[in-house]
């Protein structure tokens, strides 16, 4: 017993020695040379006439540490003296980098690392940045870097630090194996992911060499599309890459395909606060995927079905989970829709926008300060965001306001470039043309777009100047002014003509879905004959001056505007004359169908229908006559098709094209940056009301070919390689043309 207490007493005789606190009445420092006094005290947090325990003398020493400016400290507080000697850590005057002649590979290198010019040289960091170093390398394929580092002493307090790398041989990919795989061919997976085997062909590629970071992206694609036909529990087991004799690597994936599920019952469970009729419609789209194999993709479309929905029903503070019900080789889907909470928001923050001005970000948004925070709303306001492709990446965080209903919306964007600048040619039976453009889609950092195009062929010179603020007034409303010029040089028609035409219009929202356009143009024609022209294109001489009026409408249901894999769009358009030297009215419709056939067949179909017809019994002038363009009918000469006045071709009353189109995305899917489409085109222009002698041809022209889109090094290129399968003798086919363009 006795024992005990004398081991109580000795224990709170330590506790409370190591709890006395002493007052700082005065504070020695020495050894600092670089770091001021003055310093020392704030990063310590010292102050004189203070108490200070032991265990706050150790904290000072701790914070001391976390400076990175010491390399040593020692301290001690006697008699009301604090002692603080210290050895500081040398700077780095130069670092210096060699070995390495990419300039962007080094400026990433100096990015990642911790040691820096002008600050300390922490010796315990040196061991982490070389391992950074060859990460950086690894990841571009290159996994035998080597790094060597030299410290040059300047003096006491300062070196220069010498960095030398040795890059070596990038790691080719000699072979891509799959274990595992019962059920999906080793084939079909090659297809899926990123990595490529070296070939000789693939002197381009980036994929060919080893990289970690596209062996984590391999696995990432490897699970999605098992996950994606239905295996749902796969796991990919291991990864290996085995360095054979040539310094190359066979890379082996071992797989656990699991087993295939099949969806066997969806249901909604929906809160009481709501009418559950309003998701009846949901029982219809259920049925369609009774029985079908299990995709995350399909459960993603049933949730924008849950959406759209919830928005047409105008319901607030919705929320919605997912819960998914394996049993044997089945699954059971249940959305659970219930109401979250009522939150409204506070405040919404906007970083990362350095080039583009605040007021383009917020206009695109459907939410405000105030309005009742929604997932629906605020989801669908970052996808607006993202569609003006102003940014590469749009991120938000949503956190805690002032009150507990408040939240505060953080929105994150990081720009990309937004300017672009594009060439094409096309070469047909009547020689070539060639087009260039330059675009800016952020001028001014305002949102606002500016481009020129030009076209030049043997005959013609045409260009167009076009300035779009998409988000007039804050509102929405995308308004234009365009201003084109063209000139037409052809004696062996016997005519020479130029056009200059200026012009403004606006484009606005007016229901989901619906956009309606006004616009206002003003043209000046002057049509000059020679005297070998054909009688009727001598009565279309002189100088003509009109000011038509557009309007139309556009009902736009695709899931996105770029690249569309679902859903329509329809426009007309219809144009009638202010006033008119000839008067004329005109309509236009447009109509495309998307359709995803499975994971990698997109097909779609267009139709285009044009009509041009004069008032009060005047011809339609030769300039406003109706055509094809090389896209609506490929394999065919813009404007080459249709009425001939005696070798030229005026265009005509009416212009009609039906486009299929098959894109096949993975036809060479060892190359990601490449997809090809199969099409199919039928077209005609027809009628003539100012000479009834004129040759139309009333028959449907047709053309089949190939076009490929390719990501090459120097920006993107499009092909087009066409076949015509029925023409008419007078007209002008094009057989081959290609588009190259790059952003800056």
């Amino acid at each position: 017993m006795f024992k005990k207490f004398s081991l109580f007493l000795i224990l709170i005789t330590i506790f409370s020695s190591s709890l006395k606190a002493e007052v700082i009445k005065k504070i020695i420092i020495e050894g600092n040379n670089r770091i001021s006094e003055e310093t020392v005290k704030v990063y310590g947090d010292i102050n004189i006439n203070e108490d200070y325990s032991e265990i706050q003398v150790n904290q000072i020493l701790n914070k001391l540490y976390s400076t990175n400016f010491f390399k040593k400290i020692d301290i001690s507080l006697n008699n009301n003296i604090l002692k603080i000697n210290v050895e500081e850590h040398p700077v780095i005057n130069q670092l210096i980098l060699s070995g390495e002649r990419n300039k962007s590979y080094e400026k990433e290198i100096k990015k990642l690392i911790r040691l820096k010019e002008k600050q300390s040289f922490v010796e315990s960091f040196l061991k982490k940045d070389i391992e950074i170093i060859k990460q950086l390398y690894s990841s571009l394929g290159y996994n035998f870097a080597k790094v060597d580092v030299k410290i040059r002493d300047l003096d006491k307090t300062s070196i220069d630090l010498l960095i030398s790398v040795e890059r070596g041989n990038k790691t080719k990919i000699s072979s891509i194996d799959f274990t595992g795989n019962k059920k999906i061919r080793s084939k079909r997976l090659k297809e899926v992911i990123a990595s490529e085997e070296d070939k000789f062909w693939k002197i381009i590629s980036k994929n060919t060499s080893l990289s970690q970071n596209l062996i984590n992206l391999d696995q990432r694609l490897l699970v999605n599309y098992y996950k994606s036909i239905g295996f749902y529990d796969v796991k990919i087991k291991s990864n290996f890459a085995e360095i054979n004799q040539s310094g190359n690597a066979n890379l082996i994936y071992t797989i656990d395909e699991g087993n295939r599920f099949i969806i066997d019952k969806i249901s909604t469970n929906v809160d009481k606060v709501y009418d559950k009729k309003i998701f009846f419609p949901l029982n219809e789209v259920f049925k369609k995927q009774i029985g079908e194999y299990y995709s995350p993709f399909k459960v993603k479309k049933l949730l924008e079905q849950i959406d759209i929905l919830i928005e047409e029903n105008n319901l607030q503070f919705v929320e919605h989970n997912v819960e998914e019900v394996v049993k044997d080789d089945t699954i059971n889907i249940i959305f659970n829709i219930f109401e979250g909470e009522r939150n409204l928001v506070e405040r919404i923050n906007i970083t990362g926008n350095f080039v583009t001005n605040e007021s383009v970000i917020r206009g695109e948004l459907l939410l405000d300060e105030g309005d009742p925070l929604t997932e629906i709303g605020l989801e669908k306001s970052i996808s607006k965001i993202k569609s003006r492709r102003l940014f590469k990446e749009v991120d938000y965080k949503i956190s805690d306001g002032s009150k507990n209903n408040l939240k505060i919306i953080d929105i994150n964007v990081e720009e990309q470039p937004t300017g672009e600048i594009g060439a094409g040619a096309g070469i047909g039976t009547s020689g070539g043309t060639i087009a260039f453009n330059i675009k800016e889609n952020n001028w001014l950092g305002e949102g606002k777009s500016l481009s020129f195009d030009v076209e030049l062929d043997e005959e013609s010179l045409a260009g167009h100047l076009v300035f779009t603020n998409p988000n007039h007034n804050f509102l929405g409303n995308s308004l234009y002014y365009n201003l084109s010029s063209e000139k037409n040089d052809k004696p062996d028609q016997g005519y020479e003509n130029s056009i200059i035409s200026a012009g403004t219009g606006i484009s606005f929202e007016q229901y989901k879905d619906v956009s309606v356009s006004l616009s206002l143009q003003a043209t000046y024609d002057d049509l000059t004959t020679l005297d070998s022209a054909s009688n009727s294109l001598k009565n279309q001489a002189g100088s003509f001056s009109e000011l038509a009026a557009t309007y139309g409408f556009t009902n736009d249901k695709r899931n996105r505007a770029f690249m569309p894999t679902s859903g329509s769009i329809i426009s007309f358009h219809q144009s009638i004359p202010a006033y008119a030297d000839k008067s004329f009215i005109s309509n236009v419709f447009k109509l495309s169908k998307y359709h995803s056939f499975n994971e990698d067949i997109v097909g779609s179909g267009k139709l285009f229908l044009a009509g041009v017809n004069g008032l009060n019994d005047d011809d339609v002038r030769l300039s406003k006559r109706a055509g094809l363009s090389s896209k609506r009918l490929r394999g065919f000469e813009r404007n080459k098709v249709g009425p001939v006045d005696g070798t030229d071709h005026i265009g005509g009353n009416y212009a009609a094209a039906l486009n299929f189109e098959a894109a096949l995305p993975n036809l060479l899917p060892e190359n990601t940056n490449t997809d090809f489409g199969l099409f199919l085109d039928f077209g005609n222009v027809w009628g003539v009301d100012y000479d009834d002698s004129i040759d139309e041809s009333n028959k449907i022209r047709s053309s089949t070919g190939i076009a490929m889109n390719w990501l090459s090094p120097i920006g993107p290129m499009s092909f087009v390689l066409a076949q015509d399968l029925a023409k008419a003798d007078t007209d002008e086919t094009e057989s081959f043309s290609f588009n190259l363009g790059t952003t800056f």
